[in-house]
């Protein structure tokens, strides 16, 4: 059994030293530990002080892409040095690695397909109240629409099986918490999480600037996954916007024409005119929901098939 543990790195040079400190070098239930950096348009010394650490294998892309498409090189390399475990956390050294043996045991166990470090988010010393908050609420989202049931869904420490690894194929380019926990809650796969301890915080965070960028930032990505997996239900809910106040209108004009003629002061047809509108845009969102939905089966066997590939592939 083999463990690679990946660390997508932008400009890591003054944290990566003690990130790579605080892995383990061994595991009950692993016979291989390996540890990888991806250096994602690294321009500092970050590929010195991973070679300094004894870093195993060193990535680089290039230039920066992003976390999200970091992360997939990452499992794709992992895969392709045997991995049957990846572990995915970050170069601020945020998270403690001396919890990584907690956080694989149930993918060692098979209980799980992949499983998430749950912060302690409440009694984080170093979260603000509106902070707190929005994690708990952005959790909660990410809960109904993966339909998993983890405490800490935006946690980018994390472990995935070597199939999960297979099945993933994000789209999103700003983060792959969200995404990846969406699809893997629509594909079956057993989603676990356990608590997990955190170290002081090293620097202020590259994904976003302030609070309200967060939120934009995670509410367009939420609305997107939602749109991209479940399109059905987006567009049925936007139909009722405009079908609900078409049907009020039509009442209105039953009763204004048939029921109480005489109370029939103005003309109906601005009435009209707005009912078709009103009508109209509500079949045409709930046929594109039907579109939608078509599009995600045929998606979905797309992505089965590309599964096969990388198994053989891989293999």
């Amino acid at each position: 059994m083999k463990l690679i543990i990946q660390i997508p790195c932008y400009n890591e040079e003054n944290t990566l030293t003690e990130t790579v400190r605080d892995l383990p070098t061994e595991i009950e239930g692993i016979d291989s530990i390996e540890y990888l950096v991806i250096l994602d348009g690294c321009t500092d010394k970050t590929e010195q002080v991973a070679k300094e650490c004894g870093v195993h294998h060193i990535l680089s892309l290039g230039r920066n892409f992003g976390l999200a498409t970091a992360f997939m090189r990452g499992l794709d390399y992992a895969l392709l040095q045997g991995a049957d475990i990846v572990v995915n956390t970050d170069g601020d050294n945020q998270y403690s690695g001396f919890d990584i043996p907690k956080l694989v045991e149930p993918i060692l166990s098979e209980k799980a397909d992949m499983v998430i470090g749950s912060r302690p988010i409440v009694k984080h010393p170093e979260f603000g109240f509106v902070k707190k908050i929005l994690q708990v609420v952005g959790s909660w989202v990410l809960r109904c629409l993966s339909k998993t049931h983890v405490k800490d869904a935006p946690s980018g420490f994390r472990a995935y099986s070597r199939e999960t690894c297979m099945k993933l194929h994000l789209h999103s380019s700003f983060s792959h918490c969200t995404e990846s926990l969406i699809q893997a809650g629509h594909l079956g796969l057993v989603v676990d999480s356990v608590d997990i301890n955190i170290n002081p915080k090293t620097r202020d965070s590259r994904l976003f600037s302030s609070v309200s960028q967060y939120i934009w930032k995670q509410g367009k990505t939420m609305l997107s996954m939602f749109l991209l997996y479940r399109p059905g239900v987006f567009f049925f809910c936007l139909g009722l916007c405009f079908i609900i106040p078409a049907f009020i209108l039509g009442i209105h004009f039953i009763d204004a024409v048939y029921i109480h003629p005489r109370e029939l002061r103005h003309g109906m047809t601005p009435t009209l005119i707005l009912l078709a509108m009103l009508g109209l845009f509500g079949f045409i969102s709930w046929s594109l929901g039907v579109l939608g939905d078509l599009i995600k089966n045929q998606r979905r066997i797309t992505e089965e098939q590309l599964f096969i590939t990388k198994k053989n592939y891989y293999a």
